[in-house]
C-alpha cells in the first residue's frame, strides 16, 4: 500500500517493461538468425566473429563507465544487442580485430560519447558497420559460400543489369528466402529473421508500423522505378521478390529501423519514417554506386527523426483548433 501512495510527477502509467527486459528479448529474437548464419556458412570463424564482437561491445561499455566513474549499465543488455547486431552485419570471414574495432566505435564513439543509452543520435551497430564499410571496403564486401568466393545475389543482379543481361540470371529467389546464399552472417535467411520478428511482435516489443511501412514503401518504389532500369520492367514480381529477400532489408526493417532511441515516437512520424526508409533504400539500390543501401538509409533517416517528430507531434487537447 505504501508504494502506491508514493506520488511522483505525471505521467502515472505503470509498466512492467524495463530496458533490460526489452533488450533481452531483442537478443533472444536475434538468435534464430544468428544460429542459422553460423550453420549456413559452416565455419567456426563465423561463431568466433559473433562471440568476440559481442564481448568487445560489452567490455568497451564496462571499461568506459568504470573509467568515467559512471553507473555500470552492462546488465541492461543494450551493449549485447549492439555487439550482436554488428556481428550479424559482418561477413563470416571478417577478421576478429575488425569486429572489435567496430564494437569500440559503436559503443564508445556513437553511444557513450553522446551520453549513453537514449542519447545516441543514430543506431550504433549500423554506424559501426558503415564505418567499417568505408574503412575496409574490400574485406567487408568479400563473401565466401560453400568454399567459393562470389558476389551476393544483389551484387549479381547489379552486374547483370550493367552487362545488359537478364537481371535475375543466376539468381534464385527461393534460395534467398531460405538462406542458401552468401552474405553477411545474419542477413541470409528471411525465414530465420521473421521468426525473430514474430517473437518481438508477440512480446509487444515492436509493432508493424515502421517495418511494415518500410517494406511496403520499398516494394512500391522498386516496382515503379525498377521499370526505368533496362530489362526489368514495371512491377516485375520476381525482381521485387529478389530485392525484398536480398541484402539486409529484412534484418534492418525488423531489428534496426525499430530501435526505440533512433526512431520516432509519434504514430504519424513512424509512418513517415518508414516511407523515407523505403524510398532511400530504393534510391540507393537502384541508382547508387552499391547494390545495397539499407545501412545508409537507416542512419540517414535517424538524423531526420527530430524533424519528423516535430512535424508530426500531436496538438494538445483544445489547442490548435480553428477560431
Amino acid at each position: 500500500m505504501s508504494e502506491q501512495l508514493k506520488i511522483s510527477s505525471s505521467p502515472h502509467i505503470r509498466s512492467k517493461a524495463t530496458t533490460s527486459n526489452i533488450m533481452m528479448w531483442v537478443a533472444i529474437a536475434l538468435l534464430p538468425a544468428t544460429a542459422f548464419g553460423i550453420y549456413n556458412f559452416r565455419d567456426t570463424h563465423a561463431w568466433l566473429v559473433v562471440i568476440v564482437t559481442t564481448a568487445a561491445a560489452v567490455l568497451t561499455e564496462y571499461i568506459y563507465e568504470k573509467l568515467m566513474h559512471k553507473p555500470i549499465t552492462i546488465k541492461d543488455f543494450s551493449a549485447v544487442v549492439t555487439g550482436l547486431l554488428l556481428a550479424l552485419n559482418l561477413p563470416p570471414t571478417a577478421p576478429l580485430w575488425m569486429g572489435v574495432l567496430g564494437s569500440v566505435f559503436a559503443i564508445l564513439v556513437v553511444k557513450q560519447l553522446f551520453g549513453g543509452l537514449g542519447q545516441n543520435f543514430m543506431n550504433p551497430a549500423l554506424a559501426a558497420r558503415c564505418f567499417l564499410l568505408i574503412s575496409f571496403t574490400g574485406r567487408m564486401t568479400s563473401f565466401t559460400y560453400d568454399g567459393i568466393s562470389g558476389a551476393t545475389p544483389l551484387a549479381a543482379i547489379r552486374a547483370n543489369v550493367e552487362a545488359g543481361n537478364s537481371a535475375l540470371a543466376g539468381v534464385n529467389s527461393m534460395d534467398m528466402l531460405l538462406g542458401k546464399i552468401g552474405g553477411m552472417i545474419g542477413e541470409t535467411s528471411v525465414i530465420a529473421i521473421m521468426i525473430g520478428a514474430i517473437i518481438l511482435i508477440l512480446m509487444g516489443i515492436i509493432d508493424l508500423r515502421i517495418p511494415g511501412t518500410y517494406i511496403v514503401a520499398f516494394a512500391l518504389f522498386i516496382g515503379i522505378f525498377g521499370g526505368f532500369v533496362d530489362g526489368i520492367g514495371f512491377f516485375n514480381i520476381p525482381y521485387m521478390t529478389a530485392q525484398l529477400c536480398g541484402g539486409g532489408l529484412m534484418l534492418g526493417a525488423w531489428f534496426m529501423a525499430t530501435d526505440y532511441v533512433t526512431s520516432p515516437i509519434t504514430k504519424k512520424g513512424q509512418i513517415v519514417y518508414g516511407i523515407i526508409l523505403g524510398v532511400l533504400t530504393g534510391i540507393f539500390r537502384l541508382f547508387g554506386g552499391s547494390a545495397e543501401g539499407v545501412s545508409y538509409a537507416i542512419i540517414f533517416s535517424n538524423l531526420l527523426v527530430p524533424l519528423i517528430e516535430r512535424v508530426t507531434l500531436p496538438k494538445p487537447f483544445g489547442k490548435g483548433g480553428e477560431k
